[in-house]
This record gives structure tokens, sequence and C-alpha cells, in this order.
């Protein structure tokens, strides 16, 4: 049975080979995924532990100011001075680190990197632990000087003797670049700028006594854990944080962890679609070949083989499959991986690919993922070869399944159905959002199992209403096409599924962005009154001074800041609520439209007061005119009142939990050195909205980190942030697409194989080569549709679901991008056309009498 099981694999590879590629996409992504992840998190693990202090003592924080805020948590400078007297201390240093800067050159241009990595601001001292060091010029002395990062300097052209300007929290200052510093370590992407210690405080912070850390170095024989403990017990580690090496370093790797979550569950996002789709792929193959093979199976039988037997030869050739497959997976996902490296090599992080570290989960996870999607998706059709009976040698080889009642797929698939049309209704009528998102879940996952499962009943219904004019349109070949999808149902209803349920996806995905940004759009048209809105790219936060720019420009007329703070409210249910507030200026509302179920501006923003929306008021019991205790960063408390309940936020709010603002004299005084998000103006009386622009944007040359945009501007930008998901979800229909369109070539092709002898007597009797691949294409043609139907109605109704999840949130418009829908139809066809070229061209080449006598 060995012998007979390998030279059945072997002389059907290349029917296989489509599959083990399906198998190949599934298992890439799932170990390009663990490389990248591992090689990137050990690379960056050595930096942080090859650059941290032995100690280092840091601000402690219940509310991390995020940041969007600007604001940086900051200690005293003299504790470098208590610290370095504490025996066991071999060296102290106050160090003086931000991210809240912007660097610009001479003109007007930053200088910072583009990638989304922050630009760094830090007092410059040289020890065993630096990142970088001097490699030309001279350190900076006193104010006006500063050094660079000879990566950022290569990449924006800056040398010594350059001119660059500084923005931070205190203010604006320029420096004059004395020298390059070159990385000794992993570039993290980040570009440096190092002033002299004396005055980074000063400049950075707005005060000379403040700083943000203390480094640490231990005397010799003192552990890092004995010297914390000493650090401890006399600053105290209620005030402040404590961390070795170690600890830092897993600190900095734990934040460095979410970045690479998002890359890793991308990509594994991407190997669950494949191997989804994959599975549909394999079991057509299987199930094909087996029933190609019926009289062979039978004279196995007929020779003694029993069912275990059988059913053990087909799962073996299943596994020699997926270790084929799992193998060639294994090495192009450490190539992608090493790709993913390369990619960001050249957006300035420059990591070591010649170092990829490939862990022991990492085959293990390759072969676990490669054998048992085969063994899973080669079960059923291996069950299908046992029941093969020993008189099959003796009768003509029939397609499995032909014939057969559908009567347990349509009562599977009525059952799961109708639980799946329960948990979207359910979805649909449901009033609190974690609720409605859990039975959204539930019913797109028992829906998608019902139409896989009910597939094959829908296949005569559907395909004879798509094919209803081939007829018409081209005679007897398009009856024949249409009448080859209708042969087997379950082997149509399977091709289709794997093009179904990518299709599906998009469906979905379109019609929630869609409705978003319908939703967007309504907000921003309804509530946004401002001429302009002037922001940074990547609503990062910007300096004061551009908003006393935009104060000080001829024309301007109202303008209002807009500054985001961190905060924990205590409501009166008990619950303790973290959210990110906004604060904002005077003169609201005139340049936002609220509409308020309570109070107004007037009271939300006076001093000591605040506003929020008014469902998660009502949710949480509260009421205008009473006391919500709020935390704010750096441990500072206050108990605010009341004043208003919106039934709507700002168009330009944060969009967080419970819509909490206030005005921007309390946000300041509790959050002192954050910095504003967003600048709104209007026109002065006198001066047109399309005259100011241009007085803005020349104004604001200087600050090149922020854009003036008017509410159409500000349309596109929330437009763009959501078809980011939608790029993603499109990348997902991409690889649905190759693999389903490697499962409709692997069907035709066996369907070919299995009606050689059929194809043989049409070409005797008249058939030309032409009409031949013509009702091969048809037949593609109708089943890539059919796909494409029953994808785009499943994921209509998700989509309608997901808006109704979308409309708890505020987000009521409903929109149905019927462009896109009659796009992906015309692509199916389009897909049908391209699957069918192989096969139909070796349909067109066989020799009429072998086909007429093949068996």
């Amino acid at each position: 049975m060995l012998k007979a099981t390998l030279r059945s694999f072997l002389a059907h590879k290349g029917r296989l080979a489509l599959s083990a590629l399906a198998v190949l996409l599934s298992v890439a992504f799932v170990a390009g995924s663990l490389v990248f992840s591992d090689t990137v998190g050990r690379t960056f693990g050595r930096l942080f532990a090859s650059t941290a202090a032995d100690v280092t003592v840091s601000p402690k924080e219940d509310l991390r100011a995020a940041r969007a805020t600007g604001a940086v948590q900051t200690l005293p400078a003299a504790l470098r001075d208590r610290v370095a007297g504490i025996p066991g201390v071999a060296r102290a240093y106050a160090d003086v680190s931000v991210q809240n800067v912007v660097v610009v050159d001479g003109h007007d241009r930053s200088v910072g990197p583009t990638t989304g990595a922050p630009t760094i601001a830090a007092s410059w001292y040289a020890t065993r632990r630096s990142p970088v060091e001097l490699t030309s010029g001279h350190a900076p002395h006193g104010a006006g000087e500063a050094l660079l990062d000879a990566d950022t300097a290569g990449r924006k052209h800056v040398r010594i003797g350059d001119t660059l300007t500084v923005q931070a929290q205190p203010g604006t200052f320029e420096v004059r670049v004395v020298g390059i510093a070159t990385f000794t370590t992993t570039n993290p992407g980040a570009a440096r700028v190092f002033l002299d210690p004396a005055v980074a405080g000063r400049q950075l912070l707005g005060s000379a006594a403040r700083a943000t850390s203390v480094s640490v170095d231990a005397a010799r024989g003192v552990t890092d854990a004995q010297l914390r403990r000493r650090v401890g017990a006399v600053i105290g580690t209620g005030t402040y944080d404590l961390r070795t090496a170690d600890e830092q370093a897993k600190s900095a790797s734990a934040g460095l962890g979410t970045f690479l979550d998002v890359i890793k569950y991308v990509m594994l996002g991407f190997a669950g679609v494949a191997v989804l789709v994959g599975v549909f792929l394999i079991v057509n193959t299987f199930s094909m070949l087996i029933a190609q093979r019926t009289r062979e199976l039978g004279l196995l039988r007929a020779l003694g083989a029993d069912r275990r037997q059988v059913r053990r030869s087909v799962l073996t050739e299943a596994l020699l499959l997926g270790l084929v497959g799992s193998t060639l997976g294994l090495a192009a996902g450490i190539g992608l991986a090493l790709g993913l490296i390369r990619l960001m090599s050249a957006f300035g992080t420059n990591l070591r690919a010649a170092e990829p570290v490939i862990g022991w989960g990492t085959p293990v996870a390759a072969y676990a993922v490669g054998l048992g999607v085969t063994f899973v998706a080669a079960y059923l059709p291996a069950r299908r070869a046992a029941a093969v009976p020993p008189m099959a040698a003796l009768a003509d080889a029939e397609v499995a399944g032909v014939g057969r009642p559908l009567r347990a797929r349509a009562v599977t698939g009525a059952v799961v159905g109708a639980a799946g049309a329960a948990a979207l209704a359910g979805c649909a009528a449901a009033t609190r959002t974690a609720q409605a998102a859990s039975l959204l879940g539930l019913g797109v996952v028992l829906s998608l199992i019902a139409t896989v499962v009910a597939g094959p009943l829908l296949v005569r219904p559907v395909i004879r209403v798509l094919g209803a004019a081939f007829p018409l349109l081209f005679g007897p070949v398009g009856r024949m096409s249409r009448r080859n999808a209708l042969r087997n149902p379950r082997r149509t209803g399977a091709t289709a599924a794997a093009l179904m349920v990518g299709l599906a996806l998009v469906g979905g995905m379109s019609v929630a962005s869609a409705s978003l940004s319908a939703s967007f759009d309504e907000r921003i048209d309804r509530t946004l009154g401002a001429d302009f809105i002037v922001q940074s790219a990547g609503f990062t936060p910007f300096t004061k001074e551009v908003a006393d720019r935009v104060a000080g420009t001829p024309g301007a007329g109202v303008v209002v800041r807009q500054r985001l703070g961190p905060v924990a409210l205590r409501l009166p249910d008990g619950a303790r609520v973290r959210t990110t507030a906004t604060g904002y200026g005077p003169r609201l509302d005139d340049v936002a439209h609220l509409t308020y179920a309570r109070g107004g501006s007037a009271q939300a923003l006076a001093d000591g007061h605040l506003g929020m929306d008014a469902g998660f008021a009502r949710d949480h019991g509260v009421r205008t005119g009473g006391v919500i205790p709020v935390e704010f960063p750096g441990g500072r408390r206050a108990e605010l009142t009341v004043g208003a309940l919106t039934r709507q936020e700002p168009a330009g709010g944060f969009g967080t939990q419970g819509g909490v603002f206030f005005g921007l004299r309390t946000l300041e005084r509790y959050v002192p050195h954050g910095q504003d998000s967003a600048v709104y103006v209007n026109a002065a009386p006198g001066t047109t909205a399309a005259e100011l622009r241009p007085r803005l944007e020349r104004a604001l040359r200087p600050f090149p980190q922020v854009q003036v945009r008017d509410q159409s501007d500000y349309k596109d930008l929330v437009h763009d942030q959501i078809a980011v998901l939608l790029y993603l979800v499109y990348a997902l229909l991409g690889l649905a697409i190759v693999i389903a369109v490697l499962g409709v070539v692997n069907t035709l092709a066996l369907s070919v194989v299995e009606r050689t002898r059929e194809i043989g007597l049409l070409r005797a009797i008249g058939l030309g080569r032409r009409q031949l691949r013509r009702m091969i294409r048809l037949e593609s043609v109708v089943i890539a549709v059919f796909g494409a139907v029953l994808g785009l109605g499943l994921g209509l109704v998700w989509g309608v679901c997901m808006q109704q999840v979308l409309a708890l949130r505020g987000l009521t418009a409903l929109a149905i991008p019927w462009g896109t829908i009659v796009a992906v139809v015309i692509g199916s066809a389009v897909v049908g056309v391209v699957a069918a070229l192989l096969p139909a061209l070796r349909a067109s080449r066989m020799n009429v009498l072998a086909a007429i006598a093949h068996e």
C-alpha cells in the first residue's frame, strides 16, 4: 500500500502542484511573520539592553501622557545630585530627551523621518552605553550648537555648519550643526538631535531645573538589583519608577511589541485567508482525484486492501503534499521576512538581514499549519475513498457525489443559517456597542459556514439564472458550458466557495468603509463651522507658535485652539473610565455647530466645568450639575462640574469614549506642558476664505509639519485614513483571488481529464478547437460569477450589520458602493477567463482518437 501510495502521489504531482502552492502561501505568511518579529525583536532587544543604564529613574505616572498631547513628564534635575551620593553609584546623569520637537532646515523643510518614527532631541554626553558616537566635528557647547545623527544628515543633505530651527514646546530656537554622530548599533529610524546638557533642559523643557530621567551606573561589584534597592531606599519608590537595565530593556521592547504585533497580525490575517481558501482547493482536488480513481481504488479493495488502508493511503498522499508545501513555504517565509527587513532598511530602520532569527517555534508552526491544513482538508475525501466497494473495479468510474441527495447539507445549512441570521438580526437590534460587535462576529462566522455548507443547493437555481443567456449568445456551446457547471453541484460549490470567502470580506468592508466615510462627511458638514482647520499630517501635536502665527495673519478672524489630554473619570456608577479629553479655546460656537441635550458651550468651557456625550452620561448615571472626579497625568486631580451634555462631538474632536471636553484653561492648568492638536480659523469680515488661505500658507511656511485644510480637504484626510484599512482588505482579496484562481484551474484541469472521452466524442462529431476552448471558458466564468454573487450578497448583509454597529457610535449614514460591487463582478468574470486559459488550451490540443479510446 505504501508503494502504491507513493506511485499515485508521483503520478499526480502535476495536478497536486497547485494545491501545494496554496499550502505554500499559507505557511509562508505564518513563517514570515514569526521570523520577522523574532528578528526585529532580538535586534532591538540587543539595542535596548546595550544602551540602558544599570538603573534608570523616571517619573511615575498612572496615566501615560499620550503622544498626541505633546506633554512630557519630568522630574527634578537636582535628583541627580542626590542619587550620585548613594554608595555603589559610579556615575549619574540627568537626562533630557523629548519626542515632541520638529526640526526644520534653512529651506523650511522638516529634517525628521517621514515614516512615523519620532524626531528626538536630547542632551549630549558620551558613555560606553551611548547608541551613537561622535565621528566628525565636535561636541555642542552652550546654546546655539547641536549634533545631528549621520543617517538623518545624509538623507536630508545637512552638513556641519548648517543652521537648523528646533520647534520645542517652550519655544523655537536655532542651532548650528557642529558635529555628526553615527549609530554604533541598530538605527531605529528616528532623527536624533543632541544639545549641550547645560542648556537642554531650558530649551526643551522650559526649565534647567527639570529632566526626563536619571541614568545611574553601578560601581564595580554592585549588581543592578542591589543598586536599585539602594536608590529606592533614598529617593523612595512611590514617586519614581526605578528599573534595572534588564527591566528597562523589557519595557522598551514591550512598547516595540505593539508595533510588531500589528505587522504580525496583518501577516497572520493573510495566512488565515490563505488557509481558509486553500482548504476548499485541497478538498476539491482530492475529491476529484478520488472520483477519477474509483476503479483503481476498487481494484485495491478487490485485492484485499481494507477501508483503513485505503483511507490511510489517501491521507498519506495529503501529508506528503503538506510536507512539500510546508518545506517550500518555510523557505518562502524566510525570504518574505528578509524582504520586509530590507524594506524597513529602505525607510531608515537599519536591521541586519544577514542574521535572521529562526526560533524552534517557526518550523514547528510552519509544519503544523501545512500538515494540519492538508490533513483536515483531505479527511472527508479519504473517508469517501474508503467507502469505494470492490465491485467498482468492474464498473466505469463515476464522479463521486453525482446524484447523491443533498438533504444533510440542506438541514445543516438551514440550522446554521438560521442561527447566523438570528445573530445578525440581534446585532442590528442591539443598543450597546460591545453586545452588537459580539453578535456581529458570531453572525459572520455562522452565516459563512451556512453559505459554504448550503452552497451546492444554490448552484442549480443561481447558475441557471446566470447562464440563462448563454444558449442565446453562444448556441450549443453556451448550453453545454452551463450544463457542465450544473453537472456536479458539490464540485461547483466548493470551487466557487474559495472566491466567495474573499469577496464576502471585501463586500462587507467596502460597505462599512463607505458608510464610515459618509458618516464623517455628514458630521463634518453638520458640525464643522470653521473656514479652515490647521493640523499636522499625522495628527501629531505642534507648538502654540502655530496658533500665534495664524492669529497674526492679515484677514484671520476667530481663532480657536484645540488640545488633547489623557484623563481618567470616576463616574457615579463606580466605573473608572480612561479616555482622551479635548480642550477648546473660547468662541467654540463660532467654529463648530454643536447640538446640546443639556446646557451649552459656555457652561461646558467654563473654568472648572466639562461637557460630555449625553448617551455616555446616561449609561453611567451622570447629570448636569454633578461633580466628576478627574485624574490627569502626573498624579494631578480635580473635581469638575458637568456643565453640558452634547448629542454629538465636534467634527474635529478626538472621537474617543465619552466625548469629554472642557475649556483650554482647565486643561492647561492640569496638563501644563502640552501642545495643540488643531487650530480652527475663520476669515475676518471683509476677507474671503479664498483670500485667507494663501496668506495662512505663507505664514505657516516655517512649520512644514502642519497643513491648512478646508472642509473638503478635511474630508479627504479622513477618507485617506479609512482607505488604509480598505487597502489591506483589497490585499487580502488579492491573495484570496490568487488561490481561488488556482482552485478553478485545478478543477477545470481535473475536469478536462475526467471528460477526456466526452471531449474526444464532441470533437469527432464536429466541435471545433475554438468552440471547445470557449465552452470551458464559459464554464469557468459562470462558476466565478456564481462565487462573486454569493460572496457579495453575504458581504452586503455583513456590511449593513457593521454599519449598525457604527451607528451606535454616532456614525449613522449607510452607503453602498455600487461601483465597487459592479467592478468586482466584472473582475470575477475576468478571473474566470484567466483561470480557464491553460485547461482550455490543453483540452483543445487533445488527440481526438486517443481521447475517444481513453478510459
